[in-house]
Order: C-alpha cells, then sequence, then structure tokens
C-alpha cells in the first residue's frame, strides 16, 4: 500500500525534475548566446546614465557582464519557462481550461516584457537622474561602478517586470472563484499600505523617492486588475434566502431539508 502511495509522488517529482533540467539547459543555451553580445547588452542598459562606468576589481566588469547575459538569457527563455510551469498543473485542469494555455503563456510573457521596457525607459531614466544631478549639484563627479550600477539596474527590471503580472494573477483567481472582484476592492486601502511596504523593502535604495516610483505604479497596477477581476471574474452570487418552513425538517448542515 505505502508503495502504491508513493509511486505518484516519485513520478511526479521526476516530473518537476525534467521539467526544471530543461528550463535550466534552456537558459544556459541562451545565455551563451546572450553572453556573446554583453558589450551590446550593457551599452543598452547603460543609456540612462550615458556616461563610462568603471570597475574598482579584476572581475568586477566580467561578472556584471554575465548578470546581464544571465537577465536577457531568462528573459529570452520566458516561453519555455511558463510552458513547462503550465504543463506541471495541466492534468489538474478540465479540458475546457487548458485552452486557455497559449493566450496565458503569451499574456504572461507579454506583461513581464512590458514591466521590462517600461522599468528600463521610464522609471531607471528618472532615478538615475535624479540621483546624478543631485551629485552634480554639489560638484561632485558622477563615477559610478560597473558592478553597482548593473546590480541596481538588474534588482528594477527584475522588480517591475514580475509587479506587471500583479493583474493578471488578480483576474485568474477571480476567474477561478478564489478571490472575487469585490474582495479586492473591498481592501483597497490596505493594498496602498502593502505596495509602500513592499516598495521599501524591494527597492535598491530607501529613498521616498525611488520607493513611490515604485509604489505608484504597484497601485495603479493594482486598480487595472480589479477591472480585469470584474471584467472576466465571476461576481459572487448572494445568498438566497429562503422562508424557513417550520413542518420541513432540518439537516444537519442547519439548513431546511427540501
Amino acid at each position: 500500500m505505502d508503495s502504491f502511495v508513493s509511486y505518484p509522488f516519485a513520478a511526479h517529482l521526476r516530473t518537476v525534475k525534467r521539467r526544471l533540467l530543461i528550463i535550466g539547459a534552456t537558459i544556459l543555451g541562451w545565455f551563451a548566446l546572450t553572453f556573446s553580445f554583453s558589450a551590446e547588452l550593457m551599452a543598452w542598459m547603460n543609456r540612462p546614465f550615458r556616461n563610462q562606468l568603471a570597475f574598482y576589481s579584476p572581475t568586477e566588469a566580467l561578472f556584471a557582464a554575465i548578470k546581464v547575459s544571465f537577465l536577457a538569457a531568462v528573459i529570452l527563455s520566458l516561453p519555455v519557462i511558463f510552458y513547462q510551469g503550465w504543463q506541471l498543473i495541466a492534468p489538474a485542469l478540465l479540458p475546457n481550461e487548458r485552452r486557455w494555455a497559449v493566450p496565458l503563456l503569451c499574456l504572461a510573457g507579454g506583461s513581464f516584457m512590458l514591466g521590462v521596457i517600461f522599468c528600463n525607459l521610464v522609471v531607471l531614466p528618472l532615478v538615475i537622474n535624479f540621483f546624478v544631478s543631485f551629485g552634480l549639484d554639489r560638484d561632485v563627479t558622477p563615477q559610478l561602478s560597473v558592478g553597482t550600477y548593473v546590480d541596481f539596474n538588474v534588482k528594477f527590471l527584475l522588480i517591475f517586470g514580475f509587479a506587471f503580472e500583479l493583474p493578471l494573477v488578480m483576474t485568474l483567481l477571480s476567474v477561478a472563484e478564489l478571490i472575487p472582484a469585490e474582495t479586492f476592492a473591498r481592501y483597497r486601502k490596505h493594498a496602498v499600505l502593502g505596495a509602500l511596504i513592499i516598495s521599501a523593502v524591494v527597492t535598491p535604495d530607501a529613498t521616498v523617492f525611488t520607493m513611490l516610483l515604485m509604489a505608484v505604479p504597484l497601485m495603479l497596477l493594482y486598480e487595472i486588475g480589479i477591472w480585469g477581476a470584474r471584467l472576466f471574474g465571476r461576481r459572487v452570487k448572494p445568498p438566497i434566502d429562503l422562508p424557513l418552513d417550520p413542518d420541513v425538517p432540518m439537516g444537519t448542515a442547519g439548513t431546511r431539508i427540501r
């Protein structure tokens, strides 16, 4: 009996291991390609600063190029990552639910890319120009370390990439009847406080400016998620209040048996 119970679990672990290996091999394959374009990737990431970066240790430039290349490899591997994750949960879904696989995968990947693009084109230039201008106004010459600069950018890009998945997650929770749109709307004030707390924790520096640049998009994404939950989610049906009949027997759950 124990072997019968453990066999499906062991088979599931083997499936998870195989799909993780596929994801890892895909990322490594893309990394081998993106690392050859690390100079172009560094130039793309250096656009908001527009000055020459410096490195203060022999390996700093190498590790910065590895981080940028690995980020690009992960982004390029997103279709495979989402597909393998979907294949893990697909056996537990109904046939009419599985047909949403391709649209959801495309939407999830597109949302992540939109967050990365928004961060690179809007948020990072504002943040970097704000801090660089602050130093220039005080006659301080900006000479940024390539390792610190890349870490700063990569953290922002990943944070905004995952943050843009929030409306999709909220909509799916409402479609699955786990959390209705009314509940999201009721806890809007708590979500605003949570966005401020999350922004203060995950942003690379603890300034009010960068915290607001993270918190305000989170609040807007939460509102978009509420709209998506209302459009595509299922409304909560009010309980039916039937008149009690003393001649009808009472069930074990406290309701009349009809």
